[in-house]
């Protein structure tokens, strides 16, 4: 058995690795071309059909996914933008379910509204790798950035609610919104209780017991998963015990781990999260088969349209939600006036188009159970499944393939690029004047007696200087922000002239093996601080 998945699955992890550096090659957003690969593989006859267990992304895939997402928010940012954020993590999951639920029901024969909250809960979280590797390098400005990944962060949460919540309702036999809405309440406050709870013990234990580096990455990598197994057992929202758990510890990472580390950490969960996400999107590709097989009482066609219809409301409601969303508050209240500008009309457009659909949404589908209580099968959930996989598809494909032209139509920009340059120069200075005050303060004799000390204060110095040149006229030029980068790129060049001196003299014997791996890894940690 172990034999059989290791061989589906490291032939996988290398057809996603080749898939991306194909995707790279020709400009296109791995999630979408993964996802089309796993389509034309699917109808290679021969090829087995590969049926995604959905347990095996909720359990597996989607706890790291969360919590490394999680860590990788800035919680400064996201409270700035909180608003929005919680608009459409919460206000538009509603919605969305909501219409979906009354749409499908008018448009479905025998589709009550429990099973249309039920497919509303399912297609309403959009997929947050999906929106920000679809954008990959687009310069966008940062606040769309943070609200696009904010949101997917918390709607998972909010869309498992619901679809929970509907289906507990199907199972009993009744639905009231009152009873649904305490319910969602009680879930999700729970839920985030719990993961706060367990990201202060270990807090705790990263601060004050005796760890190492790999003690450390261990406990980081169990985490996310003692956060949602915990809050699931319980039956409450384990998503949000991840997700609320890693901002905790992220926003305290730095009291809590050395620098040994947050450099281990950051190579181990890029790796991770990448070679998890390639694999979601090629099985989510590969779940055609299954899914048209299983699709019984309705045609192809039939599904389709339905299908189709849905797909089309889930992307509207988004755009007529959006809009309001983002302006009805600020023309309602003067105290958001002074705090916020009126964002642009085609950053609110570019948000109201990044609704890409993803794994959780297959999975929640494939997590719908095959027998009511009664022992009858479960009605409707061929058809579920089939239109979330049209939903994912429609969004992911169509939505993702069009999502870089929409970002030159409209000509998006980051607006705050030159301010990041002034800041970032300032930044150094301040940090080099703190550095001037600790050497006078501290090593004041050592500077006035010894070369080497003098040699260190003056290259600070140096540096101010320059940089206050840079900054005193009232208007800085593309040349003075551009200083620190082709400064900075003279010192990438000069790590790669001594690496190829490295290698050269090792090829030739020249020197001892250790002293020679020992200075090319201090060029790689010189490098990895000039580039970051």
């Amino acid at each position: 058995m172990l034999r059989d998945h290791l061989l589906l699955v490291v032939p996988l992890l290398f057809g996603v690795t080749l898939l991306t550096i194909l995707s790279n090659k020709i400009r296109v957003s791995y999630p979408i071309l993964l996802v089309i690969s796993g389509l034309i593989i699917s109808v290679i006859p021969g090829v087995p059909n590969i049926f995604l267990d959905p347990d095996l992304v909720f359990l597996v895939f989607l706890p790291p996914l969360l919590y490394a997402a999680a860590w990788n928010t800035i919680w400064k940012n996201f409270w700035q933008s909180r608003r929005p954020i919680f608009l459409l993590a919460f206000g538009l999951v509603i919605a969305t379910s909501a219409t979906v639920a009354y749409v499908s029901n008018s448009i479905i024969p025998n589709f009550s509204l429990a099973y249309g909250f039920l497919l509303g809960g399912i297609i309403s979280p959009t997929d947050a790798i999906a929106a920000t590797s679809v954008l990959g390098n687009s310069k966008i400005p940062k606040r769309v950035v943070t609200i696009l990944e904010g949101e997917s962060l918390l709607n998972d949460a909010s869309g498992l609610v619901v679809f929970r919540v509907a289906l507990a309702a199907i199972l009993g036999g009744q639905f009231f919104i009152l009873k649904a809405g305490q319910s969602f309440l009680i879930v999700a406050t729970l839920g985030i209780v719990i993961g706060l709870a367990i990201a202060g013990v270990i807090y705790l234990i990263h601060r004050f017991f005796p760890t190492t580096p790999s003690i450390d990455s261990a406990i980081t990598l169990i985490s996310p998963y003692i956060m949602y197994l915990t809050a699931e057992h319980f039956h409450f929202s384990g998503v949000l015990a991840v997700v609320c758990g890693g901002l905790f510890l992220s926003y305290h990472s730095q009291q809590i781990f050395s620098f040994e580390t947050r450099l281990q950490l950051v190579g181990l969960w890029e790796t991770l999260v990448y070679l998890l996400n390639g694999l979601v999107f090629i099985l989510i590709g590969l779940q055609l088969p299954h899914i048209v097989n299983g699709l019984e009482g309705y045609s192809l066609g039939q599904a389709t349209m339905y299908a189709a219809i849905i797909s089309l409301v889930s992307v509207v409601i988004r755009i007529v939600w959006v809009y309001p969303g983002a302006y009805l508050p600020i023309y309602l209240s003067k105290r958001i006036r002074r705090k916020e500008r009126v964002p642009p009309w085609r950053n609110v457009l570019l948000v109201a188009w990044s609704g890409m659909r993803g794994v959780v949404s297959l999975a929640s589908a494939l997590a719908i159970p095959l027998t009511l209580s009664s022992g009858e099968a479960f009605p409707h959930r061929n058809l579920i499944l089939y239109i979330t996989f049209v939903v994912i598809l429609v969004t992911l494909v169509l939505q993702g393939l069009g999502l870089k032209p929409l970002i030159r139509l409209l000509k998006i920009k980051d607006d705050s690029k030159d301010d990041q340059k002034v800041q970032g120069i300032e930044l150094r200075v301040r940090l080099a004047e703190a550095v001037l005050n600790y050497l006078d303060t501290n090593y004041g004799e050592e500077i006035q007696k010894q070369e080497t000390f003098k040699r260190v204060r003056d290259r600070y110095e140096r540096m101010i200087d320059i940089a206050k040149r840079n900054l005193d006229s009232d208007q800085a030029t593309e040349a003075t922000l551009n200083f620190l980068p082709k400064y900075r790129k003279m010192l990438v060049e000069l790590v790669h002239l001594r690496r190829r001196e490295l290698n050269l003299m090792s090829h030739n014997g020249e020197f001892s093996e250790e002293l020679i791996r020992e200075r090319l890894l201090e060029l790689d940690l010189e490098e990895a601080r000039l580039k970051h």
